[in-house]
């Protein structure tokens, strides 16, 4: 018999459990229907890169009592067996005449599930054919379970916290490394490609995100594949980064100078290290994600400005948004990113990143503290 997987012991995934059935009972669910990668590896420890191959549905039952059930293709049985799911149903896939509908159907009846909740809500999806989802509706009653899945998931374990922190620790060791790959005449794209290598090579599973941008009074966004430019004397250099250890994330990014950087963006990137400096003395449970927006931009004058963090876990981003509009309280033991922005110009931005867990007495950082003043290339 295969080993087990040990991400984390069975107990880990049983006080989830637990905590998603609690939040059930108290929204009157029957069970939660789970599709997506995050939720079915939440639950299960089920963790594959397979999930890019969107030929396969998924689906994981997590009753209101009793434990978890996985209706998955046949192809995935040998590693879900390796999890701490026992039970374990499968159908040969892909089948386009019945994708596993039947079984899903004839499982949610088995086990007298009827009030079923899906992620519906912001920052959800549903992973399944749209056409199998409203036929599903027509058997079962189906309501959002998006509340009891994100007040349990948003609040991460101590074991949970360790992941992050690891990856936060790996994406620190490879940021330390940018010297050695970037300096004046190295393409973007190239400086791109061997930062991802950077992060392998100090430990990260793999790399499902990097952006970043360079130019001589910042960026003008953040999103946009390299260009194949070289960088010059005076660009600003900022690398952003969503690497994974184990199923988790890091997120933050930072901003490194091509020789020496002009006065203006030397002012604002202290000013966005200071307004991180802020949030990391002032933030506490019992505040508002509208608050932590309100504390991240009042120093750099910048009230409309938008989301300036975000929750971090098993995806990238997670709730809430540190948004004017997001009321969702912040609690120990939340995940969260601080990711101030500001102007240099009209058309160009810095963007500072930083990752926390917020206890009791405040945040603690995850990601190694950036230099106060960036990382000087030659």
């Amino acid at each position: 018999m295969a080993e087990p997987l040990l991400i984390f012991p069975d107990d880990e995934f049983r006080a989830r459990t637990a905590q998603l059935q609690a939040e059930m009972n108290a929204h009157d669910l029957d069970a939660l229907l789970l599709t997506t990668p995050q939720d079915v590896f939440y639950t299960t420890g089920f963790l594959t890169r397979f999930w890019e191959s969107p030929a396969r549905p998924w689906f994981v039952i997590v009753p209101a009592a009793g434990l978890p059930v996985a209706v998955i293709p046949s192809i995935g049985a040998p590693l879900m067996q390796r999890t701490w799911v026992a039970d374990i149903r499968t159908w040969d896939a892909p089948n386009p005449v019945d994708d596993g509908l039947s079984l899903l159907t004839d499982t949610l009846r088995d086990l007298r599930l009827h009030r079923i909740g899906v992620p519906m809500g912001l920052e959800t999806h549903l992973r399944m054919p749209l056409a199998d989802f409203h036929s599903l509706s027509k058997s079962f009653d189906i309501v959002d379970g998006t509340p009891a899945l994100h007040r349990t998931r948003e609040i991460k374990s101590e074991a949970e916290i360790a992941k992050i922190r690891d990856i936060c620790t790996i994406a620190g060791r490879a940021f330390d490394r940018v010297p050695e790959i970037a300096h004046a005449g190295v393409p973007l794209n190239q400086v791109f490609r061997d930062f991802q290598s950077l992060l392998l090579q100090e430990g990260a599973d793999w790399v499902s995100y990097v952006a970043g941008a360079a130019g001589p009074d910042g960026y003008a966004d953040v999103i946009s594949p390299a260009a194949p430019t070289p960088l010059r004397p005076g660009d600003v250099l900022m690398l952003d980064t969503g690497a994974v250890r184990d199923g988790y994330f890091c997120d933050f990014d930072r901003n490194a100078f091509v020789g020496t950087p002009s006065d203006a963006v030397r002012r604002t990137h202290d000013r966005l290290w200071q307004a991180t400096e802020i949030a990391l003395d002032t933030l506490r449970p019992g505040m508002r994600a509208c608050d932590a927006h309100r504390i991240l931009s009042g120093p750099l004058d910048a009230p409309g400005a938008g989301r300036l963090g975000h929750g971090l876990g098993t995806a990238l981003t997670e709730w809430p948004s540190f948004t004017p509009h997001d009321t969702t309280e912040l609690r120990a033991g939340m995940v969260l990113t601080l990711e101030p922005s500001a102007h240099v110009t009209d058309t160009h931005i810095l963007v500072h990143e930083e990752n926390i867990v917020l206890r009791d007495h405040g945040p603690e950082l995850l990601s190694p503290r950036a230099p106060q003043f960036g990382t000087v290339l030659r």
